[in-house]
């Protein structure tokens, strides 16, 4: 992906994310109504802090400089000044070359640059009303500018001249790389239609920005409206007290004295979901929750999706492909929709079936406690939990008084990247940040040398979108002689003011994912900023993260980091024996219901514009999708409905499949390193100089055979799910 196409695809997304990564193209319905006036001060151009290079080490982010009132300004000016760049280097006499073209190309736009990435940051991370009604007016000018680039006829002209004669001007590899991805990246964006054709397929970028906008602010108002209320404290059986003193701090910060609030998260199951024992309320809950933007009312999100869906359809016919799923997955290393079509459909029957085997146990136990009630879907959680318990001996809420945040955080995330890279960490307490609870390190080479800086926010918050992600505030290049600025965003309850933060396991899992995005941005040793770091296809950017994943059970990290948090007391060596054993535990119904979700993903982007379903039909739609797909169990939802699906709302429409293609090549990636001597500097190294450092300098899967020397083997996966 070119850097050019950073703009409507990485700048009007967070890159990145990890079980969440999420939106492109943002939106209001198509007769709408126009964005509202944002009331904004100018200020003065040498107070814009976006408009110069920051002077903080390493050119962090000023944060603490940055008002509400610098973004529409710098917006503006850093789309001027780029169109500015591009029109002297397409309008120049000079006869096209590599340097005179493809370099000042990489070279352009740094003021929209510097702003979008801040900008896109906070709207995800730290939102608030202004910067929601910025976000409305800004993202179809950045659809037109990003088309007014790309849809450029004369500078795509001295594009092709290069592209034409790139065999005799001796390129080396990522340069020769950067001009074939950015010819085809122009063409996929339109540079060859008819002028006719170019207009309309701005006008539906146009209408595509401004619906993703809305569907996302929807999402994050919707989950905030339908927060469940709890009266009395007897209803929340089953929870720690600090769990309901959350509950209690959140019912106050809503004016709710005496009350107590559960807030959503982003899934369709809720965390609290596998300790709650009123079965009323956990039904009350997930109906809830499964309800969202499907309900009525002005976060409804049917329409806004039914019409996205429609209009990329559109666009992918205009481009000259059959659908939207088989535009987008020309460009990722799947490359067709048959076989993502044929990956899901042979995982699909063994994931069923396996979770059926899972619910006549869960049915088994109800029976067992003396219940006659058939089991639903809301009693998933709650009744596994037991099963868990009954089987291996422990539950969830064993394990979180020795899964303390800052015990995982550096005696596990770091501590493990210590191991296996070399690389360490410092906290550093003179770098600004956005929000009370931010964390800024700096990372180090083995020599001493700085590598990174790394920005940890754990919190969930109502500022904050669900899920948890990375984002790189700056990209590594050699051409602009930068270092990279990453982030990790995640979404951990926040305990009452005094209590330890305990996580779960599953929490620890995506913390050690997202610091594998981390690792990928802060590892990058390229070039050209459109190859740093996570620039990499859709389903090949999980890989390197999912890997990390392996190390927060590796037994050495695991003793290193699973201590209580009151005692310091290492875990039992038998728990973490059950902990370890219980790895395969559930999976039948955590990949049906991922399954489910990149199931109705790739039905609905597999539909030609005039069979997409209408508002009033797209639940209905979904259901159907999951029961022709052999994939509909009424007690295992989706893990996302179509109406709360913020990845296909962005980089990941027609790609929520990528998880589990990525995880081919993980999985097969950790039975290498487990092969090749486990947890050592000499494997770690060569993951990083084969793979991780390359970023998207080269082919994806080549960057795979470097690293493994041969081609991925499926039967790992299969064995780790229980599916062989």
């Amino acid at each position: 992906m070119t850097k050019k196409l950073c703009i409507p695809l990485l700048l009007l997304t967070l890159t990145s994310c990890s079980n969440d990564m999420a939106t492109e193209e943002q939106a209001v319905t198509p007769a709408a109504e126009a964005s509202p006036e944002v009331t904004r001060t100018v200020p003065p151009e040498n107070t814009n802090p976006f408009f110069t290079e920051s002077p903080l080490f390493m050119q962090y982010p000023p944060f603490d400089q940055i008002e509400d009132e610098h973004y529409l300004p710098a917006f503006e000016a850093g789309m001027a000044e780029e169109l500015d760049e591009i029109a002297a280097i397409a309008n120049q006499a000079a006869a096209p070359s590599f340097e005179n073209t493809f370099l000042p190309m990489e070279l352009s736009g740094r003021t929209l640059e510097r702003v979008a990435s801040v900008f896109y940051g906070l709207i995800s991370a730290h939102t608030n009303d202004t910067l929601d009604e910025i976000q409305v007016e800004v993202a179809p000018l950045l659809s037109a500018h990003s088309d007014e680039i790309l849809l450029n006829a004369a500078l795509f002209e001295r594009i092709k001249t290069i592209y034409d004669n790139r065999a005799s001007l001796g390129l080396d590899a990522e340069s020769l790389r950067l001009v074939e991805e950015t010819h085809r990246n122009f063409v996929r964006a339109g540079a060859e239609l008819s002028d006719e054709d170019k207009e309309r397929l701005r006008a539906i970028n146009t209408e595509l920005a401004e619906l993703s906008t809305s569907f996302s602010q929807n999402v994050l108002d919707e989950v905030n409206d339908v927060a469940i209320v709890v009266d009395t404290v007897e209803e929340l059986a089953g929870l720690t007290e600090a769990e309901i003193q959350s509950a209690a701090d959140a019912a106050e910060a809503r004016d709710l004295p005496g009350k107590f609030v559960i807030p959503m998260l982003n899934t369709t199951q809720q965390p609290m979901m596998a300790s709650l024992e009123n079965r009323a309320l956990r039904q009350r809950i997930l109906e809830t929750s499964m309800a969202r933007g499907s309900r009525g009312g002005e976060y409804d999100n049917r329409a806004i999706l039914s019409r996205t869906a429609q209009l990329r359809s559109e666009r992918a016919r205009l481009l000259g492909y059959a659908t939207h799923a088989d535009y987008i997955l020309d460009d990722q290393t799947a490359r067709t929709v048959d076989a993502v079509n044929e990956r899901l459909a042979s995982l699909t029957p063994p994931a069923v079936e396996n979770a059926q085997r899972e619910a006549a146990d869960l049915q088994a136990m109800i029976e067992t406690e003396g219940d006659d009630f058939e089991l639903a879907a809301w009693d998933w959680d709650f009744y596994s939990e037991k099963v868990r318990q009954e089987r291996y001996a422990f539950d969830g809420a064993e394990l979180r008084p020795y899964l303390e945040l800052d015990s995982v955080l550096i005696d596990g995330v770091f501590w493990a990247a210590t191991q296996i890279y070399g690389i360490t960490f410092e906290e550093r307490f003179d770098l600004p940040v956005y929000q009370e609870d931010v964390r800024v390190f700096e990372v180090f080479e083995e020599d001493g040398s700085t590598l990174s800086l790394f920005i940890f926010d754990p919190y969930a918050r109502e500022s904050k979108r669900g899920g948890a992600w990375m984002r790189a505030y700056i990209s590594q290049s050699h051409l602009e002689d930068q270092l990279s600025v990453v982030a990790n965003h995640l979404n951990i309850t926040r305990p009452p003011e005094g209590e330890p933060t305990l996580l779960t396991f599953d929490e620890v899992t995506t913390a050690f994912h997202e610091f594998g995005h981390a690792l990928h941005g802060m590892f990058s040793n390229v070039t050209y900023p459109s190859f740093a770091g996570t620039r990499v296809p859709r389903d090949f950017v999980e890989y390197p993260s999912q890997v990390n994943e392996m190390w927060s059970t590796w037994p050495e990290v695991l003793a290193n980091y699973a201590k209580h948090y009151d005692t310091g007391e290492a875990m039992p060596q038998e728990l973490l024996d059950r902990v370890l054993a219980a790895e395969q535990f559930n999976q039948g119904y955590a990949t049906t219901e991922y399954l489910a979700a990149s199931l109705t993903d790739q039905a609905l982007h597999q539909l030609g514009p005039d069979a997409i379903p209408p508002a009033d039909e797209l639940m209905q739609f979904e259901t159907d999708a999951l029961e022709a797909a052999g994939a509909y169990i009424a007690t295992v939802p989706p893990r996302y409905r179509l109406t709360y699906f913020s990845h296909i709302m962005g980089g990941y429409s027609a790609g929520y499949y990528s998880y589990i293609w990525s995880e081919v090549l993980d999985a097969d990636t950790v039975e290498w390193i487990k092969e090749n001597g486990g947890m050592t500097r000499e494997n770690g190294q060569h993951f990083r100089d084969t793979l991780l450092s390359r970023g998207g300098s080269a082919e994806a899967m080549s960057l795979f055979r470097d690293f493994a020397g041969r081609e991925p083997n499926v039967e790992p996966l299969l064995l780790r799910r229980g599916l062989n």
